[in-house]
């Protein structure tokens, strides 16, 4: 079954892709059904709220069924932030560093057991039922006071899973897509669909 995924982030894609081969979906960027200048707005004030609204723009356009997430990191002595707002954390033009780098600023001199947080994505299957499909999964961990590692993408070298000595930048991508919150929410939307219709989805 083709699924769209709502997002041109080529990280996210391929995270996505190596956990739902067991579905049997065959992954299609925006790009891959001629959607390159659809623009994804994510004003929503929770992650589910972006995820459902990004699944629902690429969904009227036709596309078939489409598959949208919304992720970020939530910092508890930030009280949540950087949140729904992770990508934009140092601004509307921030790249990875300047995010990183600002997070590192706010938690200047703040001991491990302060340094708590999560990483969420809640994702939003629209095409495969009449309601849409929503699941979210987390990862606890603690944010390091220095990056490590090169691989992964945006929080990823400040992040240590709880109970891991790797960061997500560090640990081979085998690893982090069984623990990561993408992954969680992924199993979870395995879970769902397969409560449907007896496990037969919409062709």
């Amino acid at each position: 079954m083709d699924l769209i995924v709502a997002t041109r982030n080529r990280h996210k894609i391929e995270e996505i892709e190596v956990i739902t081969e067991a579905f049997g979906f065959r992954l299609l960027s925006l790009d891959d059904v001629g959607l390159t200048d659809l623009e994804l707005i994510e004003d929503g004030t929770t992650f589910e709220e972006n995820s459902l609204k990004k699944a629902r723009a690429v969904f009227e356009q036709g596309a078939g069924a489409v598959l949208a997430d919304d992720s970020g990191l939530a910092v508890d002595f930030l009280e949540g932030a950087p949140g729904v707002h992770s990508a934009r954390f140092a601004g509307e033009s921030a790249d990875d560093q300047q995010n990183n780098c600002k997070l590192l600023r706010l938690l200047a001199g703040l001991p491990a057991e302060k340094r708590t947080a999560r990483f969420i994505c809640v994702m939003t299957l629209l095409g495969v039922d009449s309601q849409p499909l929503i699941a979210r999964g987390e990862c606890a961990g603690q944010i390091l006071k220095t990056q490590r590692g090169n691989a992964g993408f945006g929080y990823d070298p400040l992040f240590l899973p709880a109970g891991q000595s790797q960061t997500f930048a560090e640990m081979p991508s085998s690893i982090k897509n069984r623990i990561s919150h993408r992954a969680m929410a992924l199993r979870e939307l395995g879970r769902l669909i397969g409560e449907l219709k007896g496990g037969q989805m919409k062709k």
